[in-house]
């Protein structure tokens, strides 16, 4: 049984439910009847797999349309074979960790949207202009231009509010109308393939008012881009189907924000999304199949402007859509939005800079130089094709200690283990490799671990944890989990090895290394250089800085100069693309080795 978005998995037998399932892989649903049916709280979709039939319970509960489209009661059906399952988010009791927070640059404000407040004399006999020719009057602004969709308000909405408003201009284009004195906001977005951040921003002032996060709903269509656009040229309306999901999760956000700060998502009035290609593809409904297939072309590269409206946002009926640049097929906008965010283009000397999530993308900026790849490691950090590996959810393992013999673990809220996430896993192979349980090759020693290591179907096997110490629920790291971290680290290290090739330059001269993204803002950096994922450099070298994503799109949001510096940063970079790369497979199979 595979639980997404959660990215546990967990082994069942007919006769389970797949609530049952579910509670002993850790993941705790919502079901307050106790399993009869009734409440309505434990409800997941069945996206693929054989599974019981529907009863009648089912029947009254969620209706047959429903049921088509493979919604199900937890604690009514269970597994006929292996099945992949989508949880949304108001069935967990507990919420997935997500990752907003990234440093904040000082930056002058220049934003696209300004919010005038003015009162626009009332129409009289003896003054007939039309509605939107007094607005322009008022403002100043003879050729205001006024889109069709905030036309069609403007009359009503200049008396509902007594001709007392402030006027939302970007440009010289209106956005929309609001009640006097109102400010108007913007929304920063930072699309990840597994995870979502927004922040809701006044764009008088710069300060961000609210942020979430939340996991993609893409997820219940594929783990990884590759998938998603598999999912779209096999599935009619694939693609589709894509799109309205990201956009219905982002509205969802862009909701939750506003009531937060007691504002109106008609107060939105500009807006900057920033994601991978596939990712910023997809969410706009551009093609992308060409993205799967080499020579991997984007349909489009250049920065984006667009209504708002057009790409289904509900905010100001004129609100604008900026898109950042993409680079590559595999380096997007959010790599952009990371070198802005992190503070790269400002630093001198040798750089290098690493955005860990789903995909790795690295960057070097060698002595005005600018080098960039994209590396497929982030999978295994997320628990990705790991016996018992998960995404950070609460109880998830992301700290381990391994001193002669014993074993100390945290946990995400110092919940029971249910599983590794991608701190704990890194850790884990760190301590083995210290301990000399495990080879530079990745081979078990049973006997530096006696009564931890053992035979298990997929050869030795580390006990993490075993059922007696754990109410039932073991979690083990096998040889196979090792190899999935060689070949992830070692496809980072190997990247990391060309750019320095391409730049001229050795591991030593690097002044300076930023790790951005979900996951880099919780390993332990002193895992990651142990396992030879990280250049042997100082520790003191390293600077973990968070979502230097979102923190980029909102820089982006706040200042019309940072984008315009976005698509100058984006000219300038050099894509290396590694399986061109003559010396990429003899660098990456030395890479494999731990240590």
């Amino acid at each position: 049984m595979d639980f997404e978005p959660i990215g546990r998995r967990m082994p069942g037998e007919i006769g389970d439910t797949i609530l049952a399932i579910a509670q002993r892989a850790g993941i705790v649903l919502n079901a307050t009847c106790g399993g009869e049916g009734v409440c309505m709280r434990c409800i997941v979709r069945v996206m693929d797999g054989p599974v019981t039939g529907h009863n009648s319970s089912e029947e009254n509960e969620l209706g047959e349309e429903r049921i088509r489209h493979g919604w199900r009661l937890a604690c009514q059906v269970g597994p006929l074979g292996d099945v992949l399952v989508h949880i949304p988010p108001e069935s967990l009791a507990t919420a997935q960790r997500t990752q907003t927070e990234g440093q904040s640059l000082p930056i002058e404000l220049a934003p696209a949207v300004q919010a005038k407040a003015l009162e626009v004399p009332a129409p009289r006999l003896d003054d007939l202009r039309s509605d939107a020719a007094r607005l322009r009057d008022g403002l100043g602004i003879p050729a205001l231009a006024i889109p069709l969709p905030v036309l069609r308000t403007l009359s009503n909405d200049l008396r509902a509010l007594d001709y007392k408003i402030s006027a939302f201009v970007r440009e010289a284009t209106l956005v929309g109308v609001r009640p006097y004195g109102t400010t108007a906001l913007g929304l920063a977005i930072d699309l990840g393939t597994t995870k979502l951040a927004a922040y809701l921003v006044d764009l008088a002032n710069g300060e961000t008012l609210a942020s979430a996060g939340a996991m993609n709903p893409q997820i219940a269509f594929g783990e990884d881009v590759m998938a998603r656009i598999g999912h779209t040229i096999s599935v009619p309306e694939g693609g589709e189907q894509l799109r309205a999901v990201i956009v219905g999760a982002l509205n969802d956000l862009a909701r939750s924000l506003c009531t937060q700060t007691n504002r109106s998502t008609d107060d939105i009035s500009d807006t900057v999304v920033v994601g991978n290609t596939a990712m910023h593809h997809l969410f706009l409904g551009l093609p992308v199949r060409q993205l799967g297939l080499a020579p991997y072309v984007p349909a489009e590269s250049a920065a984006l402007d667009t209504r708002a409206q057009e790409a289904g946002f509900e905010m100001a009926s004129g609100a604008n859509l900026h898109l950042l640049p993409n680079i590559a097929g595999f380096i997007g906008a959010d790599h952009v939005a990371m070198l802005l965010g992190s503070g790269m283009l400002e630093q001198e000397g040798v750089i290098l800079g690493m955005d860990i999530g789903t995909n790795t993308e690295i960057s070097l900026i060698a002595h005005g130089d600018h080098y960039a790849c994209s590396t497929a490691s982030g999978p295994a950090f997320e628990g990705a094709h790991i016996q018992h590996g998960m995404r950070a959810a609460p109880g998830a393992i992301e700290k381990v200690l391994l001193r002669d013999g014993v074993i100390k673990l945290q946990t995400i809220d110092n919940l029971p283990p249910v599983g590794l996430c991608g701190s704990g896993i890194l850790d884990l192979v760190a301590q083995l490799l210290r301990e000399g349980i495990i080879t530079s090759r990745g081979a078990f020693i049973p006997e530096k671990a006696p009564g931890r290591v053992r035979l298990g179907t997929h050869g030795h096997e580390f006990v993490v944890v075993s059922g007696e110490e754990n109410t039932g629920i073991e979690i083990a790291f096998s040889r196979t989990d090792v190899n999935e971290i060689q070949f992830a680290k070692g496809a980072m290290r190997a990247g990391i090895q060309i750019l320095l090739r391409r730049a001229g330059v050795s591991e030593n001269e690097i002044d300076k290394v930023i790790i951005a993204g979900a996951f880099g803002t919780y390993l332990d950096v002193q895992s990651g250089i142990d396992i030879g994922m990280f250049p042997r450099i100082g520790k003191e070298k390293y600077i973990q800085v968070g979502n230097a994503a979102g923190s980029g799109a909102r820089m982006a949001l706040l200042s019309t100069k940072i984008r315009q510096q976005a698509v100058r940063a984006a000219q300038k970079v050099t894509y290396v693309e590694l399986t061109t790369e003559p010396l990429f497979s003899s660098l990456l199979a030395k890479s494999l080795l731990l240590g």
